[in-house]
């Protein structure tokens, strides 16, 4: 059952769920069944039809039809969420770096300080292309694509690095601009040892 937290996000209001279009409801039902509740991120882009649709388009295109396994993608989402301090990306995506690396500490290096996180040269230099990226995109260069390169990445992996890394910039800034809210499940979900069981 579809439930829209009234506190998803605090600066705009949260439609009721019986206003929403029947595809938002089925594309939220989904997630709900999947998750066990319903993520904030789709009670609060629900307020404009529009644009949901276009952002979990666009998303899920990210995350189906990419080079980069999906520890990678969520590695991104919480490097980039961790400069830009976005609380409700750092939390929510943290969860799922928890999960899909089984780890339940490399999320908090990564907010804290990718730089300090305990993973391989290919993937910091995958992390140090992304935030670049963030912070100082004029300043990416031809010889940001030759590290990728050399560190192993295809060319359509360092397309989908820079994709990633783009759309959840946007994603940070509206969390941000909304006060998007993560719910309460984000918080622990992956911290345990049982992040090694199958899901």
């Amino acid at each position: 059952m579809v439930e829209l937290d009234d506190d998803a996000m605090t600066r705009f209001p949260v439609p009721d769920e019986d206003e929403l279009p029947a595809d938002l409801r089925e594309r939220i039902e989904e997630e709900t069944e999947r998750s066990g509740f319903t993520p904030n991120v789709f009670a609060a882009f629900a307020y404009k039809p529009s644009h949901f649709r276009a952002f979990f388009d666009y998303h899920d295109a990210l995350v189906d039809d990419t080079a980069l396994d999906r520890e990678e993608v969520e590695m991104i989402v919480v490097a980039v969420s961790g400069v830009n301090h976005c609380y409700y990306c750092n939390v929510a995506h943290g969860a799922l770096v928890r999960i899909y690396a089984k780890d339940p500490t490399l999320a908090d290096q990564l907010v804290a300080n990718y730089r300090q996180a305990d993973i391989s040269e290919k993937r910091m230099a995958m992390l140090d292309v992304a935030v670049k990226l963030t912070e100082s995109p004029r300043e990416v260069t031809e010889d940001d694509l030759d590290r990728l390169a050399e560190v192993g990445y295809s060319e359509e992996a360092m397309w989908d690095i820079a994709s990633v890394t783009a759309f959840f910039n946007l994603s940070n800034r509206m969390a941000m601009f909304a006060d998007m809210r993560p719910n309460d499940e984000f918080h622990s979900l992956g911290r345990t040892q049982n992040v090694d069981s199958d899901k």
